[in-house]
């Protein structure tokens, strides 16, 4: 989906497909069929825009074989879906019954990282509209928090030095330019949009700045402006915004508190939860690891990295930190020019909820996927920007 911002420029608004993940190649033209047209037709669009994420084999496929690359182009206009973003954060395995800490390897201090986001990048250039020049794609945070020394971190600088001299190289073969934005997430080694200012000032190349996702913004319990006035101060380039939501418990304290944050502790995706304290922010690294003991203080509000859907608050006594994302939005989109021109909604704990609130059957799905873009749409027309055919 396209907007027109009141400077002229155009944002353009996609949906995240790591909700619905495919290992292969033919796994990913089955999600075309199966999940985007549909979310498409849904929404009565003629276009729609969704955020490729393509696991390791995929994107191989696609970089290796120019045909397979054409193939694909061409289902993507045959659908009326449009790709100018990439999620490069999970390598593979996004779809396995356990995914957790996986998801963080490789790291940036391997060079498996570095190749395949080189690959990823191949891939975006190909695949972008005839009318569009600029891609992106969002990437881990350097690492996860252990582990991490001073070595890995003189690899990691290196591996992204090495990948902004190829997507330089890339622009003068192509024609397109791509950025790739570190994204912040608790639990890394860049867990807030501060942590992120000295290795991308130490990078010092604007091809390579940062992914905003509004869930681990407010997880992180950092105030919208605040985050991006400081980013801005830094010439840190916001290369793309993830619209997303977390959950939210005023009261962790009490007990029917604590039984509804219980029903959304599960195996699969790791859930981060933070709250404040007068020495600052204190957290565990998953939400069953919160409720057990006095392992989290309980006398503030508890925020978990669990990305719930945008259009639907959990049930109270929980809520979702949705104010925190419109508080973003107007920052990023709603000033005189726009932070970024890239937004993607991306809630892929669909099928993580409790089993009461998960879809049962494909269209539900559908409906829900639709709702989620059809609030994000009000939010931007709110905010003075038009949407486009």
């Amino acid at each position: 989906m396209r907007f027109r911002h009141p400077d002229g420029s155009v944002v353009h608004l996609a949906y995240c497909t790591n909700v619905h993940p495919a290992e292969t190649l033919d796994g990913v033209l089955a999600q075309l069929r199966d999940h985007c047209e549909p979310v498409r037709r849904r929404l009565g669009r003629d276009r729609l825009g969704i955020g490729l994420w393509l696991a390791r084999d995929a994107a191989q496929a696609l970089v290796t074989d120019p045909s397979a690359l054409r193939g694909l182009r061409a289902e993507l206009d045959r659908r009326g879906l449009e790709v100018v973003t990439l999620n490069g954060f999970p390598y593979e395995g996004f779809g396995a019954e356990e995914v957790k800490y996986r998801v963080y390897q490789p790291d940036w201090a391997d060079p498996e990282r570095l190749d395949h986001t080189t690959s990823l990048a191949r891939v975006l250039a190909g695949l972008l509209p005839d009318d569009v020049t600029e891609g992106s794609i969002s990437t881990l945070p350097l690492a996860w928090r252990t582990a991490y020394d001073d070595a890995r971190a003189e690899k990691a600088r290196a591996a992204l030095l090495t990948l902004a001299e190829r997507l330089d190289a890339l622009e003068e073969l192509t024609g397109r330019s791509i950025r790739v934005g570190l994204e912040p997430e608790p639990g890394c080694v860049v867990e807030t949009t501060r942590d992120a200012i000295t290795p991308l000032t130490a990078i010092g190349h604007d091809r390579v700045g940062i992914c905003v996702d509004t869930c681990h913004l407010a997880t992180s319990f950092e105030d919208p402006h605040t985050a991006l006035d400081t980013l801005g101060v830094a010439r840190v380039p916001i290369v793309k915004a993830q619209l997303s939501a977390a959950l939210h418990a005023e009261h962790p304290r009490l007990p029917e508190v604590r039984a509804a944050l219980a029903a959304f502790a599960e195996p699969r995706f790791l859930h981060q939860t933070r709250t404040t304290t007068p020495a600052g922010l204190a957290g565990t690294d998953d939400l069953d690891e919160a409720l057990t003991g006095d392992a989290l203080p309980d006398t503030a509000p508890w925020r978990a990295h669990f990305h719930v859907p945008l259009h639907a608050d959990p049930a109270a006594p929980l809520t979702s930190t949705l104010p925190v994302l419109k508080s973003a939005l107007t920052k990023l989109v709603g000033g005189p020019h726009p932070l970024t021109r890239h937004l993607e909604v991306e809630t892929y704990t669909w099928q993580a909820l409790p089993p009461e609130l998960r879809p049962r059957v494909r269209a539900q799905l559908t409906d829900g996927i639709a709702a989620e873009l059809t609030l994000a749409r009000e939010l931007l027309t709110d905010l003075g920007l038009k949407e486009l055919p």
